[in-house]
């Protein structure tokens, strides 16, 4: 009897031993996790004003009429619907209201509180703008003017800065006729910054109109 006792005592040492000697390596070995008691834990996550920002970057877009478009609201208004300047030009594309109503918009509220308007302001302009200089995008576009090749975006873009007037003065002196606007802002630079995008499905037209439905 007291061998079976010695036996069998002997057996749970040697499993205790053998249990704690297992406990020891996992603990080394997950020491990494361990927090202790006079420890803390210290993470982060991102603050209110973190969580609400807006990354302006645009997707990429390549030299689509979709590009061009951002492309001009960015320069003109980093895309902003509500955007009035210093000189009182409004919208994501800056128009002044006399541009407005030669495309049949009279209502600067309705303007600046419809971006489906602003979007197809834009494009009556374009229209507009592409029937007056038609005979320009004809003769000069490939060729180079000024140091810089003369493209139809380019043409357009110039002509959305300074107006179709301003874009054949340009063109015809073969760019001795300068134009910047109130910001300091060249024809130059448009022709160039928005040359080889793709605005061949707009359709010239002198008397396009936007539709306010």
């Amino acid at each position: 009897m007291i061998k079976k006792c010695y036996f069998f005592g002997g057996l749970m040492l040697i499993i205790a031993f053998i249990t704690l000697g297992f406990t020891s390596k996992e603990s080394e070995k997950n020491s990494w996790f361990y927090v202790g008691e006079d420890e803390e834990i210290i993470y982060t996550v991102p603050t209110q004003d973190e969580s609400q920002y807006v990354n302006l970057e645009l997707p990429y877009t390549g030299k689509s009429y979709t590009g061009f478009k951002q492309a001009i609201a960015i320069r003109e208004s980093q895309g902003q619907y509500k955007l009035i300047n210093t000189f009182g030009y409004m919208g994501k594309y800056q128009f002044g209201m006399s541009a407005l109503r030669s495309i049949g918009i009279k209502s600067k509220k309705d303007f600046l509180n419809n971006p489906r308007l602003q979007e197809k302001a834009f494009k009556a302009l374009l229209s507009i703008n592409k029937a007056q200089l038609e005979y320009e995008i004809e003769k000069y576009e490939g060729k180079v003017v000024n140091g810089v090749k003369i493209t139809e975006s380019g043409i357009l873009a110039a002509a959305h800065l300074g107006g179709a007037g301003s874009v054949k003065n340009y063109l015809r002196s073969n760019g001795k006729s300068k134009f910047k606007d109130g910001f300091g802002t060249s024809m130059k630079s448009y022709f160039k910054k928005f040359g080889g995008y793709d605005t061949s499905h707009i359709v010239a037209n002198m008397n396009a109109k936007v539709k306010l439905n």
